[in-house]
């Protein structure tokens, strides 16, 4: 991310203290060397130690209890104006596991800019850590069991809400991680500000033929 746009998306994972409900990169594809995180489910182990569903997981926990996580995410990660937290969760079946898959993605408060995205697999009575992007405005999904990876691309001149290119990225769970499966760029086309545009000079009437 350049430019201005930059500034401003980092500095707002600096401001997220207050705020709608709902960096470093991509550090982690899907190693099988994944970080444990306390499973938060509340609904209880089934026999065998892991968790029943991923229903009443929650994020925050997880995001918090998690060392993969960027410490100044994790500090910016609190209630907005209205209670809730600034958090995106998506449950879905990606990794082949008895239980849903977590994607946890964290916004700004302000205008929901992404600031990071997470993939959490249960393993016994934890939850592994399996994807992080800390890109700026990233988000991810789950479509028809693969992890859609959203990132834009900005100029120098794009605002933070308009970068004029988006790669689209889907990763595949493969061998104990997520690989790269497809990649798309959109160029974005946008119409120029007002301000690019100058009214024409104005011209003298043509004289009148008599």
């Amino acid at each position: 991310m350049a430019g201005a746009a930059a500034i401003a998306v980092f500095a707002a994972l600096g401001l997220l203290t207050g705020c709608t409900t709902g960096g470093g990169g991509v550090k982690d594809e899907g190693s099988a060397q994944a970080e444990a995180v306390a499973n938060p489910n509340a609904t209880g182990p089934d026999t065998d130690g892991a968790p029943k569903d991923t229903s009443d997981v929650d994020p925050v926990k997880l995001i918090k209890n998690d060392p993969e996580v960027d410490a100044r995410v994790k500090a910016g990660l609190k209630p907005c104006t209205r209670g809730d937290y600034p958090i995106d969760t998506t449950h879905g079946n990606m990794t082949g596991g008895a239980v849903p898959d977590v994607v946890v993605n964290v916004m700004t408060c302000a205008d929901g800019v992404g600031l990071g995205t997470y993939v959490y697999r249960a393993s016994g009575t934890t939850y592994e850590n399996v994807f992080t992007s800390e890109e700026p405005a990233v988000y991810a999904n789950i479509d028809r069991g693969d992890l859609v990876v959203t990132r834009p691309v900005y100029t120098e001149r794009d605002p933070v809400a308009s970068p004029s290119v988006e790669e689209i990225t889907t990763y595949h769970w493969s061998d104990g991680r997520f690989t790269k499966l497809h990649w798309v760029r959109n160029e974005l086309g946008r119409t120029a500000d007002e301000d690019e545009f100058t009214d024409p000079e104005p011209t003298d009437p043509p004289p009148s033929e008599n």
